[in-house]
């Protein structure tokens, strides 16, 4: 907690001291946040936007530090991610999860790559389409292994559709995006890939979020998961978020998360915070 706490320090001093002119001549908010995954998107998912704020010829680099405290699970997530042109984006993540009933740490990298396909969030009457992949490779094996899980390396595919409607509710700005995953991870695959039930689903997740003004953004996320071990039951996710953007380099999410039941212990529900900082 302290290392995440000093590099929460670090971006906040970053994002107050860069000026905006080097992040990009994309508009504010348009490059999105981090998601526990990493990459571009909401809290909980991720997006069809690309990270940072670099457009035609431009590149943006972001990192990132999200802490999601549930009643017997501590996630923390650092990583960061580079945007090209507003058309590639190349992420990494690096997820630890601390099981407080079992007092043991579940570890996992992802590595992740996204295309945008066509249109654009603001430009075009349709939405902004994104493709990407998530390969993620699960460090602390044993506990899934013992689950039922088959495989500790995994990859998810996924297809994005996301628009900014202006004036789209009550004269304020509304942005909605829809995701499907082809996905055989585990709780995210912090519990491994596949198992008795190991064939690919493709499940569902959907954001929509309204802007109060240029730098507060009110928002709600729901996120299918699938059901891959016998073991354990697996629920869907959801969360309530704010987040404040004061400039290009600097974002801060916080969140009402409810995850439902993880690993059979039921009600867990808490807090998340994110903070990005974007070059």
């Amino acid at each position: 907690m302290k290392s995440w706490l000093s590099l929460a320090l670090v971006f906040v001093a970053v994002g107050g001291f860069v000026s905006d002119a080097a992040a990009g001549s994309r508009i504010l908010g348009t490059g999105g946040v981090s998601p526990i995954e990493g990459g571009s998107g909401g809290g909980l998912l991720s997006w069809s936007t690309i990270t940072g704020y670099g457009s035609t010829a431009e590149a943006g680099t972001t990192a990132f530090a999200t802490t999601v405290r549930v009643d017997d699970f501590d996630l923390q997530t650092l990583g960061a991610a580079v945007g090209y042109g507003n058309r590639l984006e190349l992420s990494f993540a690096r997820q630890k999860l601390h099981v407080e009933p079992l007092d043991l740490d579940l570890k996992q990298d992802v590595y992740g790559a996204k295309v945008r396909l066509v249109g654009d969030i603001l430009y075009t009457p349709w939405p902004q389409v994104s493709f990407g992949v998530q390969h993620k490779r699960n460090h602390t094996f044993d506990v899934p292994r013992a689950l039922g899980s088959e495989d500790r390396n995994g990859t998810d595919i996924y297809l994005s559709a996301a628009k900014l409607w202006f004036d789209g509710f009550a004269g304020r700005n509304l942005f909605t995006n829809v995701t499907l995953r082809r996905t055989r991870a585990a709780e995210t695959g912090l519990l491994g890939f596949g198992g008795p039930k190991s064939g690919y689903d493709l499940v569902f997740e959907s954001s929509v979020a309204l802007f109060l003004n240029d730098r507060w953004v009110l928002g709600y996320e729901y996120r299918q998961k699938p059901e891959v071990l016998d073991a354990v039951s697996e629920h869907d996710w959801q969360d309530l978020f704010v987040a404040w953007i004061p400039n290009k380099h600097l974002s801060v999410v916080g969140a009402w998360v409810e995850l439902d039941s993880i690993a059979d212990l039921p009600g867990q529900n808490g807090g998340y915070l994110s903070l990005q900082a974007a070059f």
